[in-house]
């Protein structure tokens, strides 16, 4: 149990009641399948619930490249907080303006044009209207891809049972085979001049779908040779999470829109961006009130989009993600094909987005609360269910690693003893 600052005591019962009275029902199922712990308090690598027990934060969908409260995040935004947090957005306001020139710093050549947004869903819609007010009607997305659930971005996740509710949606949306350049060529040639394209570099909540090697650079140029429009979702898989600034560094592609998120506050904050070319940016350029967001470009936020990049430059956080990636895949491997080789399918990643496939979701549903269990907090994903996902913070130190990796272990021997113990078909 926690204490409020108006003295009410929060406990785990209360809270899960409010959920089911207030927010979800569904979400408080799901909090019971953890045993109904109350997460109160956060740092650096680890998270602690109300009743004191602390769990490693290798979840959070992206969020935590460099931990929770990072100090150098945490005094920027502090600082801004005891200032000016919140701006009429009529005047000139500096903390947006150095905000957008850190981002572009880091950015691939060419890309120095920014709208700042909250979330990777509104980033995502930035770029689909930029692509539309620049000509292109139509959107190709790819399977297993995410993209968020706004009207729009919905329409470009190919996911039918977060469609389904809400159809109609954005017409003139085809979903290709993610890693297909030639399926793409053919709508490309069919619609020269009409299409934009917007994928990931890796697919998160596609379950860590990498692609064949040259093809990001592949659909760069196809769409190039086809008049087309690139938006690339880094919402992700950016800010050093694939062990590059962005993964579009991986293939030295350049895309009319770059979309950026999750990590780009710090873990402290929500905050997204769209980064655009000059000539992709040019309709918002030509009327600053065609595109615009109460919260956009707040001065909080963008004290901390400054930290965070500030954080990461200085600790070589991108370069720290490499390695760490370098090191815990293989052992992750290792212990899946030891431990589980009946029911892992496959072991795979980039940098800190690294994920385990199982034989089916049951098993990942499963596997999640056995690493629990242990003290670890991992993802499942959205759009391929049979994926449990890490996403550890790029400051996990040799202490951290080696609690992963051994909670890792015990998991998958609990995973092998319950799947012994259940009953034929009781994954289904």
């Amino acid at each position: 149990m926690t204490v409020t600052q108006d003295m009410r005591v929060d406990t785990e019962a209360e809270i899960l009641g409010l959920y089911r009275a207030h927010l979800s029902k569904g979400r408080a199922t799901l909090a019971e399948l953890f045993g109904s712990h109350m997460e109160v308090a956060s740092s650096g690598n680890w998270l602690t619930t109300s009743d004191g027990e602390r769990f490693l934060n290798a979840g959070g969908y992206g969020v935590f490249i460099m931990g929770a409260r990072h100090p150098t995040v945490m005094e920027a935004v502090q600082r801004q907080l005891d200032t000016h947090p919140v701006a009429t957005r009529i005047l000139l306001e500096p903390t947006v303006a150095r905000a957008a020139e850190a981002l572009v710093s880091v950015m691939p050549p060419g890309l120095d044009r920014v709208h700042f947004a909250l979330s990777g869903a509104e980033a995502v819609e930035t770029g689909l209207k930029l692509a539309r007010a620049g000509g292109r009607k139509r959107t190709v997305s790819m399977g297993g891809g995410y993209h968020g659930k706004t009207l729009g971005a919905l329409s470009a996740t190919a996911k039918e049972v977060y469609q389904k509710p809400f159809r109609p949606l954005i017409p003139d949306v085809t979903h290709l085979p993610f890693g297909d350049a030639d399926a793409l060529e053919a709508e490309l040639r069919a619609h020269p001049g009409e299409v934009c394209v917007i994928l990931e570099p890796v697919q998160g909540e596609g379950g860590v779908i990498i692609p064949p090697r040259g093809y990001l650079k592949r659909v760069e140029e196809l769409v190039r040779e086809y008049d087309g429009f690139l938006i690339l979702d880094e919402v992700q898989s950016g800010m050093g999470r694939l062990g590059e600034w962005w993964g579009a560094d991986i293939e030295g592609v350049v895309p009319d829109v770059l979309l950026a998120g999750k990590a780009l506050g710090g873990g402290v904050v929500p905050v997204s961006a769209a980064i655009a070319t000059r000539k992709a940016f040019r309709p918002f350029d030509k009327d600053p009130y065609v595109h615009t967001a109460t919260f956009s470009g707040q001065p909080l936020l963008m004290a901390a989009v400054q930290g965070a990049i500030q954080a990461i430059k200085e600790e070589r956080l991108v370069t720290k993600a490499m390695d760490l990636g370098a090191r815990l895949l293989p052992r992750i491997a290792e212990i899946a094909h030891r431990n589980i080789p009946d029911l892992v399918v496959d072991v795979r990643g980039r940098g800190l987005l690294i994920g385990v496939e199982l034989a089916e979701p049951g098993l990942a549903g499963e596997l999640l609360i056995e690493l629990f269990n242990h003290g670890v907090v991992a993802n499942h994903s959205m759009n391929g269910s049979s994926v449990v996902r890490f996403t550890p913070p790029a400051t996990l130190t040799p202490l951290d690693v080696e609690f992963l990796l051994d909670s890792f272990d015990k998991a998958t021997l609990d995973l092998v003893a319950g799947s012994a113990r259940m009953p034929e078909g009781g994954n289904n």
